[in-house]
Order: structure tokens, then C-alpha cells, then sequence
């Protein structure tokens, strides 16, 4: 703490922000889980927890609403223990593309007899590798509960944080997910991964200490996933992005669309950000990008009315934030998420409960 200096360029040390805090100093724990594997259109989300790192030196930290942020405490687990992860994920992804092109009839891209003799097993080796990841995941997460921390998860494609759920459902009786997204991710298995990217709210809600799902800003949706929001019984909110467009085109404010929707969230809720839920401007190099969406303002306002809102925020992700894989220079896709990520970790730590 005595030598740094939050004034001043930051020295980087590994740590997200450059912050110099300890693990017992630190209420947030931040854990990178750099994995890529089902990414269907695009892939780089791996690469998000680097970028993210290497741009979140850059930031400058104080906060026009509170007083004193940086100083909260946040800790970093550091990005090279997360590396068996990371080579887990550099294996499966070939596995998984030769699975999606079969799916999609590329067959001049595969082994003559792929569909007869190896198509199954790749579906196999990436569930396994999926199963990996959440065991993985689930016991890291809760060694850090139990010593009082809360967890943001740094992705990676979606699909990662399914093990920080079950092991926050060990924790807590019910809570919800506020999950900021162009996409409603309610696939059953998508291209025939239990574990994609685009399943991973169809496999939360099979937790049932979930008890609300509310969607923001979602705009890219199959029939299949509305349905599931129907039959829900109002366990499954949107709030899908022409929806919200209209009413602010109508004159309505965003302060009266957030209103609605922190009315539909429960008393302890995690969030759930994927960075394409932004304008594609602001993140072009995600993995599924489609037009529309939050401007940056408007994701800090929701997250602002969150914080002040009286409810307990038990822990986040931030997904699909992807480099540009063409120009490394580029750093625009991670200067962005490191800014959404030191906002989700304010929104956290200062948010005021109810007494």
C-alpha cells in the first residue's frame, strides 16, 4: 500500500489494476478462467483475462460516486494458475470445430468417415473437458467462500462460471441472476454441447436455489428459448433489447426501464455480464457480435441503481471479451472490459444492504 500510488501509471505486477492487495486484505477475489472451446461463430474469448489485465494497468480509479474505491480490496488469483485451463481449452477447441463442422455439413473439412467414427467421441471428450472445468471451478471457488471471499469470474467464453453457481448454491438457500446479454444463452446442448457457451442459463436453471432469471438487453433469441421463457411461470424475466429501444424511443427514461427491472430481482442476486450485452462498437472482437445493445453509460447506470438498490450482490462474471486476433495493437475490446470489470467489482463491494 505504501508504494503505490494511485495518481501515478501503474507498474504492472499481475495483478488486475495493478492493485497491491493481499488475499487477506481483500474481500474480491478475481479468477480468471481463460477458456474458449464451444464458441460457435468466433472464437478468442480465451484470450479475455490477458487482455483485460494488460488494459486495466491503464485505468485511472477514481469514482465520481464512491469515496475511496480502489481501496476496497481486490485480489487477484494469479492468471499463470489458471494455466491447466487454459491448455485444457487449446486441446478441445479443435475437438469441438471438427464437431461443428460436421453439424454443419462441412464435410470437405474432415477425415474421410468422420460422422461414423469419431464425431461421437469428440462430443465426448469435450463434455468431459466441460466437466473439468466446472469441478475445477466449483472447488476454487468455494476454498475462497470459506475463508469469507466473494468471487468475480474473469472469462473466457459463457460457459465458464456454471461451477461458481453450484458451489454459490451450496452457500446460499435462493438468489437470482441478473444476466446482461444479446443473447438468452436457454439452448438445450447447442451444436451438441452440453456445456456450450450458449446452454450455460438452460443448465443454471437446473440449480434450484435459482430462483429468478432476469434478462437484459437481449436481441438474438430462437423460438426454442422463448418458449422456455413462457413455461417459466415467471421464473424467466427479459427485458430484450427492442422492447427497451421502443419505450426509450417513446419517451420513457432508462432511469424508469431500470426501475422495472431491479423491481423483477430478488433480495441476493449475482450478475452474469457478457460484454457483447454492449453496443458491438464497444466490444467488435466478441465472439458473437449483434447490433444493438447498452451503450457504456447505460451499463454503469444499471450497475449504479444496482449498488444502491439494498440488494446483496453474491458474486459476478464478465464473458466473451475477445482481443483482436488480427491486430494485437488493438487493444480497444480489453480497455473496455477492464472498465466493466473495476465497475462490477465497485458495484459489489460498495453495495449498500438493507438493514
Amino acid at each position: 500500500m505504501t508504494d503505490f500510488n494511485p495518481n501515478a501509471a501503474c507498474v504492472p505486477n499481475g495483478n488486475f489494476f495493478g492493485f497491491p492487495f493481499s488475499l487477506e486484505e481483500s474481500p474480491l477475489v478475481l479468477l480468471s478462467v481463460p477458456w474458449d472451446v464451444t464458441t460457435s461463430y468466433r472464437r478468442g474469448a480465451s484470450q479475455g483475462p490477458n487482455a483485460i489485465l494488460d488494459a486495466s494497468i491503464q485505468l485511472d480509479f477514481f469514482d465520481f460516486e464512491i469515496k475511496n474505491a480502489w481501496k476496497s480490496g481486490i485480489w487477484t488469483y494469479p492468471l499463470e494458475e489458471s494455466q491447466p485451463i487454459a491448455d485444457i481449452s487449446s486441446f478441445l477447441r479443435p475437438v469441438a470445430e471438427r464437431a461443428i463442422a460436421f453439424q454443419e455439413q462441412r464435410c470437405q473439412e474432415l477425415p474421410v468417415g468422420y460422422g461414423e467414427t469419431n464425431y461421437s467421441k469428440d462430443l465426448g471428450l469435450v463434455e468431459k473437458g466441460g466437466e473439468k472445468l466446472n469441478e475445477w471451478l466449483q472447488s476454487k471457488c468455494t476454498e475462497f467462500m470459506q475463508q469469507g471471499k466473494k468471487v468475480g469470474i474473469v472469462g473466457g467464453d459463457h460457459s465458464v462460471p456454471l461451477g461458481y453457481l453450484h458451489a454459490l448454491a451450496s452457500h446460499h438457500e435462493q438468489f437470482g441472476i441478473l444476466h446482461l446479454d444479446a443473447h438468452a444463452d436457454l439452448r438445450n446442448a447447442y451444436e451438441g454441447f452440453l456445456y456450450s457457451h450458449a446452454s450455460i442459463m438452460y443448465n443454471a436453471l437446473k440449480i434450484t436455489n435459482i430462483s429468478k432469471l432476469v434478462q437484459v438487453g437481449v436481441r438474438d433469441v430462437c423460438e426454442e428459448e422463448q418458449r422456455q421463457v413462457a413455461d417459466s411461470n415467471g421464473r424467466i424475466v427479459q427485458f430484450p433489447d427492442q422492447n427497451i429501444q421502443n419505450l426509450l424511443a417513446e419517451g420513457h427514461s432508462w432511469a424508469s426501464c431500470c426501475t422495472q427491472i431491479l423491481a423483477t430481482l430478488p433480495a441476493k442476486i449475482y450478475i452474469s455480464f457478457d460484454i457483447d450485452a454492449l453496443d458491438p462498437s464497444l466490444c467488435p472482437h466478441t465472439g458473437t457480435p449483434v447490433p444493438g445493445g447498452l451503450t457504456f453509460a447505460q451499463a454503469r447506470y444499471l450497475l449504479s441503481r444496482i449498488r444502491q438498490s439494498g440488494k446483496e450482490i453474491i458474486g459476478f462474471d464478465l464473458c466473451e471479451v475477445s482481443p483482436d486476433s488480427y491486430n494485437p495493437d488493438n487493444e480497444w475490446d480489453g480497455n473496455v472490459g477492464a472498465r466493466i470489470l473495476y465497475i462490477l467489482s465497485n458495484t459489489l463491494l460498495h453495495a449498500a444492504k438493507q438493514e
